[in-house]
Formats: C-alpha cells, structure tokens, sequence
C-alpha cells in the first residue's frame, strides 16, 4: 500500500518509496511495480502524473485526477511555479551554512531513445541550500581516516534533469548513496557503518496554488525509517520531519 499524504476532488499525493519507478518505462522492461499502476489500483481510480521524481527518490509525488487538472498542473511545473524542498546527506561539511548553486547543466539525452537529438546548449540551473546539521564520524573512506556529513535543506529554482544530484557534485559535495553522481569510497563506507545503501534525497515538500480552489496548499511527506536510522546514528533531531 502507497502512503497517501494528501487527497481531494481533483488530485492526489503519495509518499513514493525510494527505488519505485513513477511509471512503465521500455528502458526497465523488467520491472513490475509502478507507483501510477499502484496507485490506480490502490483507489479504483486512474491518476495522470503531472511530474517525475528520480526512481532512488523518496518523497512527495503528486498526481492529478483528471486530465484537465493534469494539463494545469503541468503549465505550473513548467513555468517553474511549485515550491519544492528537498532533503539530502552529502559528502563534507559545506563552507557556507547557506547558499546558491548557479550552474548551468547540459541538457541529457538518453543513449537510446536520444540517439538522433543534437547536442544542446547548457541550460540556466539554480538550486539554493541551506545547512540543517553536520556531524564527523571515524568510517576511513579512500585516503581519509574519516568522514564528515552534511543535512541539508535544497530548494531548485529550476527543474533540469537531476539537477540537485549535478549540483551537488558540481560543488564537491555529492549525495549519499548516489551511484551516478556520487563518491563510490564515501558511500561504501556509508553503507558498510550505518547499514544503509540507498539515495539520501527526499523530495520533503512541495507547495502551490490550487487550480481549482485557489488557495495555497503544501504537502509534506515524512522521512522513512532508513533516514530515522541514520538520525539516531549521528544523533540529529529530525523529529519535524517524521
């Protein structure tokens, strides 16, 4: 059963696991759960998906329940209009407690399905952080004796794809868990001490104006029990966020 945070008349939202595709994709023909096909079949009801979340993302996912809603929904994602928040753990302690990202990202095309596009210029990318925690721990991780973390709080101006992941390598501080983007050293030592190998991104908040209602509205969802785990482990009060 998807946990389902927010509901009404014209759209729905889930807390999507980490490592569950949004929907079927001919690029993972082998994999038989999809959140859209749960969700539908979870409510009796078909859903649109108005936007993606990466497949090792958690967190906040939004559909419409019609197709016109869908189509509103969509403009507002495009025309950058929805406040998101995310959560992360990154490699290092970041120099600033707060900051911005302005780095633009080539545009990435797929080996596969993009095989014919031409190459693209670098698109405008703006991501802004802010610093929640940060703890060093004595896990020896390539040739250091050991690591330090970082929580912090992520706010994409703009919605390039893996954006925030890119950012964050671009800055020397890659995400946890992060197999594209990441530090393999730092997550193997990740893993091997705190029992945990998955993505530490979690899309936590996601904040709008209503299409129909017309009245702000923010969904939040809470952390799972893997980012429990790693709280108590560093010892970082997280409760605002379960």
């Amino acid at each position: 059963m998807l946990e389902i945070i927010y509901r009404d008349e014209e759209l729905i939202a889930i807390n999507k696991p980490a490592g569950m595709l949004v929907h079927r994709s001919w690029l993972d023909k082998h994999e038989t759960v999809f959140a859209m096909q749960t969700l539908r079949d979870q409510i009796g009801q078909h859903v649109y998906p108005i936007h993606r979340l990466d497949r090792p993302t958690s967190g906040v996912l939004l559909f419409a329940l019609n197709s016109d809603v869908a189509r509103i929904m969509s403009l507002l994602f495009e025309q950058h209009e929805m406040e998101k928040q995310y959560l992360a753990i990154v490699r290092g302690h970041l120099k600033d407690q707060e900051g911005r990202i302005d780095y633009p990202l080539k545009v990435k095309l797929d080996k596969i399905a993009d095989k014919f596009s031409q190459a693209k210029e670098p698109q405008d990318a703006i991501t802004d952080y802010q610093v929640i925690a940060q703890v060093e721990k004595p896990y020896p991780a390539g040739k250091f004796a050991t690591a330090r973390y970082s929580l912090i709080k992520l706010f994409p101006q703009t919605g390039r794809k893996h954006q925030i992941r890119r950012h964050l390598k671009h800055i020397f501080h890659p995400i946890i868990g992060d197999t594209n983007y990441g530090d393999l050293h730092q997550n193997r030592a990740f893993s091997a001490n705190i029992g945990h190998g998955r993505l530490f991104l979690h899309a936590y908040e996601l904040t709008f104006t209503h299409p129909k209602k017309l009245q702000k509205i923010s969904i939040k969802a809470p952390l799972d029990s893997s980012w429990k785990g790693v709280a108590e482990s560093f010892e970082w009060e997280l409760s605002d966020f379960y």
